[in-house]
């Protein structure tokens, strides 16, 4: 990853790549949002089994290749190969962070 992302953001793609769900939890504030599929899931605890249930019903890779936006918002484009339905995709990964966490992300 070559691009200049925020820390949390960084280590949320690396985390990813790794399959670690209590590493993709530990990203977020305690109180974050991610919505996914037309899902929220709210609080590091529901963070975590949406992690988790993610990699256990598919398998993939995110490699970021754009950014933009303000560091506190930042968007990012990623490219997403795995085992799942429509295998590759690019998909859009709309961040919000606090400090040093991510307080919400948004992926379509």
């Amino acid at each position: 990853m070559a691009l200049n992302l925020p820390p949390a953001v960084y280590e949320y793609f690396s985390a990813a790549n790794t399959n670690d769900a209590d590493r993709i939890a530990a990203c977020f504030a305690t109180d974050a949002k991610v919505n996914d599929e037309k899902r929220d899931f709210v609080g590091r605890d529901e963070i975590r089994r949406w992690a988790s249930d993610s990699r256990k019903k598919y398998s993939f890779q995110s490699e970021p290749f754009e950014v933009e936006g303000p560091s506190q918002a930042p968007v990012v484009r990623a490219h997403v190969t795995g085992d799942f339905p429509g295998n590759p995709v690019d998909l859009t990964y709309r961040f919000t962070l606090v400090k040093d966490e991510i307080a919400t992300l948004s992926i379509g």
